[in-house]
């Protein structure tokens, strides 16, 4: 599918304008604690012209033909742009988890780590992150390492999503 930049881009966000619009696709999750799964996913980057995207992100588990079995994990946040590539992104989501996270984009690749954590009383325990986001062929293909749960820092989702 063909993707314009928009008129109003802040010229910060030019390494990280591929992103914009919105991706869905299929991925899988993985960890020590958990059964392996699958899941269906959809990204949402919006921008108004100032130096940040709004993201927003709803993910549901699926069976092995693809059907949707559950709601499952969403998050939402802005990715602000500080100049030459470098990002700071602020994230909550629905399981009670706020972070921020220090990033930097080039050549069609966004790599993120966590910078802190905070979580409620009732949020499973969650130490770290880590995430790559990278355009390949077209599609947004991520990466997400999370230390959680009293585990190191390991792989835990992946996936390939397409422009909607």
């Amino acid at each position: 599918m063909a993707f314009e930049l928009p008129d109003n881009l802040h010229p910060d966000c030019g390494p990280i304008a591929w992103m914009l619009g919105t991706w869905r696709g299929n991925g899988h999750g993985d960890y020590p604690t958990i059964e392996s799964f699958q899941f269906g996913q959809e990204l949402i980057f919006t921008h108004d012209g100032r130096p940040f995207f709004h993201y927003m992100a709803r993910a549901w588990i699926i069976d092995e033909a693809g059907e949707k079995v559950r709601d499952a994990a969403i998050e939402t946040g802005f990715i602000r742009a500080r100049g030459e590539g470098v990002f700071e992104i602020l994230l909550t989501h629905n399981l009670g988890i706020a972070e921020i996270w220090h990033g930097e984009a080039a050549d069609g690749k966004f790599e993120w780590t966590t910078d802190a954590v905070a979580r409620t009383e009732s949020a499973k325990e969650y130490a770290a992150g880590k995430r790559l986001y990278g355009n390949v062929e077209g599609d947004l293909l991520y990466a997400y390492d999370m230390a959680a749960m009293g585990q190191p820092l390991q792989p835990h989702l992946w996936a390939r999503l397409k422009r909607a």
